[in-house]
């Protein structure tokens, strides 16, 4: 990659590697979002949005948020596992514009709803379309799976574009959280099992556990779970033990992975606080399912909590790694996560109704921002400065766990 940085710098930059562009755009989806929902939901407006102001936000905090966090992820990783060059340049910057159309297309393309729904569909279908080339080129089909989890997204996409029905929403927080599990289950063992070694010693990296069946088992389940939702199967007896065998194949994976060990390195300790919100994302779901709590409280809980908990976790670490900085959380930066985690928690008690409304929803915003403009006011800087070299750093033997060799 040392080849782009020539060619792309000063604002540039941030088209020398896909981990820059989307996680900035990510990040200042996340601040620009809410504080524009609260408005709609409190002023009212939106008249010209392609879908009404709640689907709007829900919509955009996957399509808009989360999708640009995965791009960055997911180019980064795959170009770093099948050692090609990472998508870059002029290439890089008309994937981005074809995401951003999009989040243009649904904020004020309600005049021309056909042209408003293809812009917004057509990202996931050529970012998949990358992987898959990339994956297919060097026979890594174990890889396969991501490119299944990214056409997915897709279809539920268009079966909500379709119908207007939000449970394909709910669906796509679903399957973002298999997709945690998926690539969760790969990086953060494999982190946590170098760092061990090298912190602790021999001995308290061979007390970390992998259990290769119940991750797969695992996945299953939560695939499960997506299509329950989209199906719309709410039947009890079905989607309570789902849940809460989901949340149980969740925890049994943390503890394996003896978290707690790495409390003192917070870059990687987040990660587990990530899976930690998808246990009790799921065991909401069951409460939920049995009309115990709100259908609200699992989402936020996935949503509010592992989506943005991982997000942050997953940005904050590749962006040091890949930009040739120690390992290790920058300057000022812990803020963010105690911010995205007290957003998270005080939006699930207000969806729990253990909060009064107003006061949950307006602080778990204040919240929120203050966790995304800490993120940007300390990475951008570096996201946005050219690197001579926007190769990994992650050595040799995680690259080989992560790619399943």
């Amino acid at each position: 990659m040392a080849h782009s940085a020539g060619r792309w710098t000063g604002a540039g930059a941030v088209f020398q590697a896909p981990f820059r562009i989307f996680f900035l755009s990510s990040a200042v989806a996340a601040a620009i979002l809410i504080p524009v929902w609260l408005t709609l939901f409190t002023q009212g407006g939106g008249q010209r949005m392609l879908v009404q102001p709640l689907l709007w936000h829900q919509h955009e905090m996957l399509a808009g948020f989360f999708y640009a966090a995965v791009a960055g992820f997911i180019l980064t990783a795959v170009a770093n596992w099948t050692r090609t060059p990472a998508l870059h340049g002029g290439a890089l910057m008309a994937l981005w514009l074809l995401w951003l159309a999009g989040r243009v297309a649904m904020a004020v393309g309600g005049d021309f709803p056909l042209l408003s729904s293809v812009l917004d569909l057509a990202f996931m279908p050529v970012l998949a379309g990358i992987v898959a080339q990339r994956v297919w080129k060097v026979r890594q089909y174990r890889q396969t799976i991501l490119v299944v989890v990214l056409m997915s997204f897709w279809l539920l996409d268009l079966l909500f574009h379709w119908t207007g029905d939000a449970r394909f929403l709910h669906a796509m927080v679903l399957l973002a959280a298999a997709l945690i599990i998926i690539i969760g289950g790969r990086i953060t063992p494999a982190f946590t099992g170098n760092w061990l070694m090298r912190v602790k010693g021999p001995e308290a990296a061979r007390a970390l556990r992998r259990y290769p069946r119940l991750d797969r088992l695992n996945i299953a389940v939560c695939l499960l779970l997506v299509l329950q939702e989209a199906l719309g199967w709410q039947w009890a007896w079905l989607v309570a033990p789902l849940a809460l065998l989901a949340a149980l194949l969740v925890l049994v994976r943390l503890v394996g992975w003896t978290g707690w060990r790495t409390a003192s390195d917070p870059l990687l300790f987040i990660l587990h606080v990530g899976h930690v919100w998808i246990v009790l994302g799921f065991l909401l779901k069951a409460l939920a399912a049995l009309s115990l709590v709100p259908q609200t409280a699992w989402l936020h809980a996935l949503g509010a909590g592992a989506i943005a908990t991982m997000i942050l976790a997953v940005a904050t670490r590749v962006t040091v790694a890949h930009t040739g900085r120690p390992l290790r959380l920058l300057p000022g930066a812990h803020w963010a996560y105690w911010a995205v985690i007290v957003a998270g928690v005080l939006r699930v008690l207000t969806a729990l109704q253990w909060l009064p409304f107003q006061w949950g929803v307006w602080s778990a915003a204040v919240a929120w921002n203050l966790a995304f403009v800490v993120f940007l006011l300390c990475y951008a800087p570096v996201l946005c400065k050219p690197s001579a070299d926007d190769t990994s750093h992650v050595d040799e033997a995680i690259i080989r766990q992560i790619r399943g060799r």
